[in-house]
């Protein structure tokens, strides 16, 4: 059978298949609202996606901007900066203006050099009081815990109160209440003690100046007193608290060093009066010092 195939010039295409209108076809009306409504989404769609790669490539660029300051000695130029990021000068120059009205870098008035500013080091600061301390610090707690067969903790200065940021309990069948996530007395506790003999003597003063409140009769409540007391701790490099919180609860303490030498913590030790006896203040100061030096290494510290 032969297939018949037709001639293009028979074939006959209507002009509405060519997407044009017939003569006196009128086409149904375009819907102009829901137009302009779709284009305009697209474009603000692109708006947004221009805008947010603008964003981001700004805050890279501000973010190396931190960070070669950060390797630089002393102070750099913005001449030095952009050649060092391959950034125009005037984009360099605008980003650190930027970046000098947060704070984050400050411009010497002489030089017309930049470096960083206080807020990075403020920044700095609470990024180390905020790194995981606990999760550092856990596993030589327990270890200490076995040990010493008392309850352990550490913890850091919180305004002007102590803060327990992690506990272990001994094996003995008297524990101690779980202290963790909750503030105590600074002056009254060995751990305390510790962090306030490494402050300046105008903080000291200043936590003091209220007025130091009586938690039991053997509590120092006097400034001279606390001074004196601070001052056994810093020549000893550790502190002891003998029924001056709780009646019948003694605890000794030591620090824990961060990179910069500072103290950023101190680790106790603490139970029962007729467990923990001043009779082993020297057995329990060697573990906790220790247990101290292991934590403060992984904080990039030096033992005190």
């Amino acid at each position: 059978m032969a297939l018949e195939i037709s001639s293009p010039r028979a074939a006959s295409v209507s002009p509405a298949a060519l997407g044009r209108p017939a003569r006196g076809v009128p086409l149904p009306a375009p819907r102009p609202a829901e137009s302009r409504s779709s284009a305009r989404a697209t474009a603000e769609a692109a708006d947004r996606h221009l805008l947010d790669g603008n964003a981001v490539r700004s805050v890279d660029r501000a973010a190396a901007l931190l960070l070669a300051l950060g390797e630089c000695a002393g102070e750099a130029g913005v001449t030095e900066l952009a050649r060092r990021l391959g950034l125009h000068k005037s984009t360099a120059s605008r980003l650190l203006a930027t970046l000098q009205r947060r704070g984050l870098v400050e411009q010497d008035e002489e030089s017309g050099k930049y470096r960083l500013g206080l807020v990075v080091i403020r920044l700095a600061e609470r990024a180390e009081r905020t790194l995981d301390l606990k999760g550092i610090a856990l596993p030589e707690l327990e270890r200490l815990a076995r040990v010493t067969r008392e309850t352990v903790t550490v913890g850091i200065l919180e305004g002007d109160a102590y803060l327990t940021v992690a506990q272990a309990d001994g094996p003995n069948m008297v524990a101690c209440p779980d202290w963790t996530g909750r503030t105590t007395p600074i002056h009254c506790i060995a751990s305390g003690k510790v962090i306030l003999a490494a402050m300046a003597e105008r903080d000291v003063m200043r936590i003091a100046r209220p007025g130091l409140v009586p938690r039991t009769q053997r509590t120092i409540v006097s400034l001279e007193a606390l001074m004196e007391e601070l001052a056994r701790v810093r020549r000893r490099g550790y502190a002891t608290a003998f029924s001056e919180w709780i009646d019948g609860t003694n605890g000794i303490a030591v620090p824990v060093v961060d990179a910069r030498g500072r103290v950023l913590a101190s680790i106790a030790v603490w139970g029962p009066a007729y467990r923990v006896t001043p009779a082993r203040v020297g057995e329990i100061v060697t573990s906790a010092r220790s247990a101290a030096a292991a934590v403060t290494a992984r904080l990039g510290g030096a033992a005190a």
